[in-house]
């Protein structure tokens, strides 16, 4: 797909008033993160969770070296940074561009269960716990990331046939906050009136939902950028919601000679298709629910999101 191709968006037409987490992804603030080395809990969350099934864990690739820049970093609330701490490389999380703050703590899960479906915002949970909604097109793998966060093979059921998600269904996590799945986008075969109910009722979540701290949009990595998904990007960006983009299937690996293109090319095409879309470069992990690459990057990068948007 040609750059050329995209339109680009003016944030001077955004109504929504835009959130302090993502504001200014890069904007120094006044506190500075240590000069040691992170605690290894910052890298390696543990969930006590028990399952019946173990979901067994295999080695993920190591992510290529990053070339650090600052442009490109999402830098949480005070937070600052800065190209000669010789500490930085360890501070952004594996496989994607978020720097770790202070509030990246209580990252593990140690409960998860489903709570309700609702087919209106106003029929959903009303007690107040922040919650984060994972987004995509159909069959994108939306309930398989779901499944991995929380080390269960059946929290959310998976299926092979897309558009089965036709709810916004909230788990609650630790007792304390949600992951929402709410329905995919761009499934022909639906009929048209339910799709067009989806994105009505999506939509209204979105612009009205005060406990939503960010939405997750998922991208599958194994593939060239979808036009469905620039658009998706860009209608959240028109509106100012907090948007982390995670790219599914990572570990899909095809071949060159067969018109493939490996998922980092894929992931690395679609940041500069969307680049006119923001001001500044809107949050990203790399993942796999095969091999749970970036499982515990999503849950600091939501640990630090969800704390601190308690404290403010």
């Amino acid at each position: 797909m040609a750059l050329s191709t995209v339109s680009r968006l003016h944030l001077s037409t955004l109504t929504r008033s835009p959130s302090p987490l993502y504001s200014n992804y890069n904007i120094l603030h006044k506190l500075k993160l240590t000069t040691g080395p992170l605690p290894a809990i910052f890298f390696r969350p543990k969930s006590t969770l028990s399952a019946a099934e173990p979901i067994p864990v295999s080695e993920a690739p190591e992510p290529a070296p990053l070339e650090i820049s600052l442009e490109k970093l999402f830098v949480p609330p005070e937070t600052d940074v800065s190209l000669d701490d010789p500490n930085l490389r360890t501070r952004i999380l594996k496989g994607s561009n978020i720097v770790l703050s202070k509030y990246a703590r209580d990252a593990h899960v140690e409960q998860a269960e489903f709570v309700k479906s609702s087919v209106r915002t106003e029929d959903c949970p009303s007690d107040g716990s922040p919650e984060f909604a994972l987004v995509g097109r159909s069959n994108v793998g939306k309930s398989s990331l779901l499944n991995s966060l929380v080390r269960r093979k059946k929290l959310a059921l998976t299926s092979k046939k897309p558009g089965k998600t036709q709810c916004i269904n909230h788990f609650r996590i630790n007792d304390n906050w949600y992951l929402v799945d709410l329905p995919g986008y761009g499934f022909a075969a639906a009929p048209r009136e339910l799709r067009t109910d989806w994105n009505q009722f999506t939509k209204d979540y979105f612009l009205n939902r005060s406990t939503l701290v960010s939405v997750f949009l998922l991208v599958d990595a194994s593939i060239p950028a979808k036009q469905i998904d620039l658009e998706y990007a860009s209608w959240l960006g028109q509106n100012q919601i907090p948007m982390t983009l995670i790219f599914t299937k990572c570990d899909k690996r095809k071949k060159k000679k067969n018109g493939g293109r490996r998922p980092e090319e894929n992931v690395s095409d679609f940041q500069e298709l969307i680049r006119g879309f923001f001001q500044t470069t809107p949050p990203y992990i790399m993942t796999s629910s095969v091999t749970h690459q970036g499982r515990d990057e999503i849950l600091l990068h939501i640990a630090q999101l969800r704390n601190y948007w308690l404290k403010h």
